[in-house]
């Protein structure tokens, strides 16, 4: 059985860094999609970060130059550095992965999710 296991995620202030981990266990995904999402309360799940399988990085323009998506296929993990924070970064940040590689950013082309792990960023 597959799972994606999200961690790292916290209460840290405005202008503070985290750094979100995500382990895969049940099958390796060094060939696809890796990807980043987020929901705040009240809205729908948005797009962070997608690396694909040559390590080519995409970014919402509300995260660039903050956000650094990064994977190691060796450890099957991929992670997101987040620098900078914004109270509006507060969310559940999910983990997923693309088997299909299709696209990277539209949360229906993901076929594999973890459980969310929860940002909070104080003014």
């Amino acid at each position: 059985q597959v799972h994606l296991v999200e961690s790292g995620g916290g209460l840290v202030q405005a202008g503070g860094s985290l750094r979100l981990s995500c382990a895969a266990s049940g099958r390796t995904f060094s060939n696809y999609v890796r990807g980043w999402f987020r929901q705040a309360p009240g809205k729908e799940r948005e797009f962070v970060a997608a690396i694909n399988w040559s390590s080519v990085t995409y970014y919402a323009d509300s995260v660039k130059g903050r956000f650094t998506i990064s994977r190691d296929n060796a450890k099957n993990m991929v992670y997101l550095q987040m620098n900078s924070l914004k109270p509006e970064d507060t969310a559940v940040y999910y983990c997923a992965a693309n088997t299909l590689n299709i696209g990277y950013s539209t949360p229906a082309l993901y076929n594999y999710w973890g459980q969310g792990t929860q940002v909070t960023v104080s003014s």
